[in-house]
């Protein structure tokens, strides 16, 4: 089975761990799996074939907490960050064959780290409550998904900027991820990323992503709804910061 997967046994062993680890925190936070498996499991595999056992994992994830996303999701916030990715995400793509991913992900890492530590410190961004802030927003994940794949952070960074409750926070990001990955399951079949070795690999990790986002979720609870926040911004600082680590080595 592992010569079918192209990968060793300790391969399997550290990606299974780095898997549950992700699992746990997307539980919790409702983001941040393919954050944490970019900036991990990278080691193991190169980003190309990474992304495709991504996208399974993340598909893994969102079926397991979908019920909770409807439930308390904000849906006009949800739908408007979706049509805005749909909208940005091919104009993010025309642009890779003028602006390096390099050059593009380390704008929008710092970018991302910049606005993190000013929402940390309780910085208002008074335009991201209007309508042009909600579908600018999106937009600019989509540009930056296409660009560097990294618009998920954009999408966090907007709904922990509103003043909602963690939960309908937490649920919002969780029906995003699910829409969104519709896009992205037809650009990588319309590119040719999708194989059937990738696919085995995202089955194969399915187990740990399944008890790591089980865990996640026992965990978040009215108990710990103040830390929910600051909890999460923290975490977008320390994925973003060493994104631009990896990406300026």
């Amino acid at each position: 089975m592992f010569d079918a997967l192209a990968l060793t046994t300790t391969d399997i062993l550290v990606l299974s761990g780095l898997a549950f680890l992700a699992g746990l925190v997307r539980g919790f936070s409702g983001f941040a799996l393919s954050a944490v498996m970019m900036a991990t499991a990278v080691v193991i595999l190169p980003p190309v074939e990474l992304i495709p056992v991504l996208w399974v994992l993340e598909a893994v994830a969102s079926i397991m907490m979908v019920r909770g996303g409807l439930r308390d999701a904000d849906r006009g916030i949800a739908t408007g960050l979706v049509l805005g990715s749909a909208i940005g995400a091919p104009i993010g793509w025309a642009l890779t064959v003028s602006v390096s991913v390099m050059t593009s992900s380390m704008i929008a890492l710092t970018l991302i780290i910049c606005l993190a530590g000013l929402q940390l410190s309780r910085v208002r961004f008074v335009f991201l409550a209007t309508r042009p802030g909600l579908y600018g927003s999106g937009v600019l994940a989509g540009v930056v998904t296409g660009l560097a794949g990294i618009g998920g952070m954009i999408v966090a960074l907007y709904t922990l900027s509103q003043d909602k409750p963690a939960r309908v926070i937490r649920a919002t990001l969780v029906i995003f991820l699910l829409f969104t990955s519709v896009f992205s399951a037809i650009t990588m079949v319309a590119y040719g990323v999708f194989t059937g070795v990738s696919i085995l690999r995202g089955v194969v990790l399915a187990a740990p992503i399944a008890v790591g986002v089980f865990l996640g979720q026992r965990l978040f609870n009215p108990r710990f709804e103040p830390y929910y926040k600051p909890t999460c911004l923290t975490l977008l600082i320390v994925l973003a910061s060493v994104a631009l680590i990896r990406v300026s080595l």
